[in-house]
C-alpha cells in the first residue's frame, strides 16, 4: 500500500494519543496513553517527562501495529502539547528535574503577586503581550531559581512538554510562536525574546530556546527514536504548536472575526484578531496561521452544574436532569441572574470574586436556578466577548463550540441567543489532531497556507441559531449582568475578609 498518511500526537494533560491521518483530514487510527498528575503539595501540578515519552513511544506503536506499512507511509509528523509545562534540560539533553510544573499548576501565586504590586499593567503589556498568572512559564522559571537553585544552574535549556517530544524524536530542540507568546517572555510585536521581559523577571536569555514557525521543519526521526517508536529513521518531524492554537486551527476557528467557545471544567473564550489585545483582562497566545488569539478564562463552565448538582441534588440526579428541568423555566429565569464565580476568577483585579444569586423570588423555583447558572455563565462569556470586540473593533461572526459544555444542546441555544451569534460544532472533536493534520499537509504541499487546510479538513455537524425571541430577551438583561458584575466588586474584599474571620478552624476556602 502506498496511499499517504501523516501522523498527530497530541501530549495532553491527562494522556499522549497518536492518530494516523490520512490526506483528506480524517482519523484512519487513534490511541491514547494515559499519564497522571503528581500532587506533591495543595495547588501543585507536576507529570514526568519521561511519562510523556513512554506515553508516545507507546501510542505510536499501538496506531503502527493496526495498519499495514503505516511507518513507511507517514510523509510527516506534527506535534501538539499541553501548555506552560516546564521541562529543564542540561547541556547533554538530560532532564535537570524530573517533573515538570503544569499549566494548572499554583506554586508561583506569590511571585505573580509581587510582580503585580511592583508593576504597572501599562509598562510590560505591550512587552509581554500578557497580563501576569500562575501558568506562565516565566514565572515558574523564577519559581526554580529561588526553589531549586542547583537545577537552575545545571539546566541549560527551558522548553514545553511538546518540545520535549520532538527532541526525543528529533534530537533538535526549538519553541513554536504559540508557546513562547504565553511565556510572558516574548514580544508580540518582534514574536522574539523579549530583553526587557527577561531583565524585569530577573532570568537569563541562555535558557531560552530559538523560536521557530510551527510550518517549519525541526528535524527528522533519530535512529533511537526510530527504535523506540517503530517510526521510519529520517521521517520529517515540524516544529508543531501549543495544543489550544492548534485546535483553534483544526476546529476552523483561523480566522479573525471567528470565535472559539471551549467549554469543560472551566470556559476559554476566544476572538481571533490581526494583532493582541492588551488588557489586562485579557491573554493573547499566536495563532498557527500567523494571527492573535485574545482569550478569556473562566473558572467556572461546566462546574458551574457540577455544582448544582452536589449542593442542590447531593449528586443523585444526572446531568441530563439538570437541564431537562432547566428546560422548564423561561429564557431570563423570570429576572433571576447568577454571577457564575464559584472559585474566583483568573485575571483582573478581581481573582476574590464571588458567586451570587441575584432577583430570587417567592415564585422562583429550582428549574429558575438551574436555568439562571446556564445563562449566568454565557452573561459572563458575552461580556468578555464585548471587551474583546471594542478593543478589536470587530464583532464576532461565529462562535465554534468544542469541550463537554457542547454536548447540552439547550445551553448552545442559550450561548447562540446571549451572544446573538450562530455556534458551529465541529464534526470531530479531536481538534487539536485535526489541526496537526492541516499543518503536516500544508508542510508537505498540499495548500498554499494552513487556513486553506483547515477549510478544506473541517467539517461542522450542526449550526445552531439565535432565537430571536431569547436573543432580544437577553439583549435587556446583558447590561443588568453587567452593572451587577460592577457593583458587586466593591464588596470582594469584604467578603473575602469576613470569610477569614468566621471560617471553621482548620478549613481552608
Amino acid at each position: 500500500m502506498t496511499d499517504e498518511l501523516f501522523l498527530a500526537l497530541d501530549v495532553g494533560t491527562g494522556s499522549v494519543r497518536a492518530a494516523l491521518m490520512d490526506t483528506t483530514g480524517r482519523i484512519v487510527e487513534l490511541a491514547a496513553r494515559e499519564h497522571d498528575q503528581i500532587v506533591p503539595e495543595f495547588g501543585w501540578a507536576e507529570q514526568r517527562p519521561l511519562d510523556w515519552w513512554d506515553g508516545a513511544c507507546t501510542a505510536i506503536r499501538t496506531v503502527l501495529s493496526r495498519v499495514e506499512g503505516a511507518a513507511r507511509r507517514i510523509s510527516m509528523v506534527a506535534v501538539c502539547g499541553q501548555m506552560h509545562g516546564l521541562v529543564l534540560l542540561d547541556d547533554a539533553g538530560q532532564l535537570t528535574r524530573d517533573t515538570a510544573p503544569l499549566w494548572n499548576d499554583k506554586r508561583t501565586l506569590d511571585l505573580v503577586r509581587r510582580f503585580e504590586a511592583e508593576n504597572a499593567p501599562e509598562s510590560y503589556l505591550a512587552e509581554s503581550g500578557n497580563p501576569p498568572t500562575p501558568a506562565w512559564p516565566g514565572f515558574k522559571l523564577q519559581w526554580v531559581r529561588d526553589a531549586d537553585p542547583q537545577a537552575y544552574r545545571r539546566s541549560a535549556i527551558a522548553i514545553m512538554p511538546k518540545d520535549y517530544i520532538n527532541f526525543r524524536l528529533t534530537g533538535e530542540i526549538a519553541m513554536d510562536t504559540g508557546d513562547a507568546s504565553c511565556s510572558f517572555l516574548m514580544n508580540p510585536a518582534t514574536r522574539a525574546w523579549s530583553p526587557e521581559m527577561i531583565a524585569r523577571m530577573g532570568l537569563e536569555a541562555r535558557l531560552l530556546p530559538p523560536i521557530r514557525d510551527p510550518l517549519e521543519v525541526l528535524g527528522r526521526i533519530t535512529a533511537a527514536a526510530a527504535t523506540a517508536t517503530g517510526l521510519v529513521a529520517g521521517t520529517p518531524v515540524l516544529v508543531g504548536g501549543a495544543d489550544y492554537p492548534m485546535a483553534l486551527l483544526g476546529s476552523g476557528a483561523c480566522r479573525p472575526g471567528l470565535g472559539s467557545d471551549s467549554t469543560g471544567t472551566g470556559a476559554i473564550v476566544t476572538m481571533i484578531a490581526e494583532k493582541p489585545l492588551l488588557d489586562p483582562e485579557i491573554c493573547n497566545v499566536a495563532t498557527i496561521e500567523g494571527h492573535w488569539a485574545p482569550f478569556v478564562l473562566l473558572e467556572t463552565g461546566g462546574d458551574g452544574m457540577r455544582w448544582a448538582r452536589r449542593a442542590f441534588h447531593e449528586g443523585q440526579v444526572s446531568y441530563s436532569d439538570i437541564v431537562e428541568r432547566a428546560e422548564r423555566a423561561p429564557p431570563g429565569s423570570e429576572a433571576l441572574l447568577f454571577l457564575p464565580f464559584l472559585t474566583g476568577e483568573r485575571l483582573g483585579a478581581h481573582r476574590n470574586s464571588r458567586a451570587q444569586f441575584f432577583g430570587l423570588g417567592a415564585g422562583h423555583g429550582i428549574e429558575h436556578l438551574h436555568r439562571s447558572i446556564l445563562e449566568g455563565i454565557a452573561f459572563a462569556m458575552a461580556r468578555h466577548i464585548r471587551i474583546m470586540e471594542q478593543s478589536s473593533g470587530r464583532r464576532m461572526e461565529r462562535m465554534i463550540a468544542a469541550g463537554g459544555g457542547a454536548r447540552t444542546k439547550l445551553w448552545l441555544k442559550i450561548k447562540a441567543s446571549v451572544f446573538d451569534t450562530p455556534v458551529l460544532l465541529p464534526e470531530e472533536p479531536e481538534c487539536g489532531l485535526v489541526g496537526c493534520a492541516a499543518l503536516a499537509a500544508t508542510a508537505t504541499g498540499r495548500f498554499p497556507r494552513v487556513a486553506d487546510a483547515a477549510d478544506s479538513y473541517v467539517r461542522y455537524a450542526e449550526e445552531i441559531a439565535p432565537d430571536p425571541a431569547w436573543a432580544e430577551i437577553y439583549a435587556q438583561v446583558q447590561p443588568v449582568f453587567d452593572r451587577l458584575y460592577h457593583h458587586s466588586t466593591a464588596l470582594y474584599d469584604d467578603m473575602e475578609s469576613l470569610a477569614a474571620r468566621i471560617r471553621p478552624a482548620g478549613r481552608q476556602s
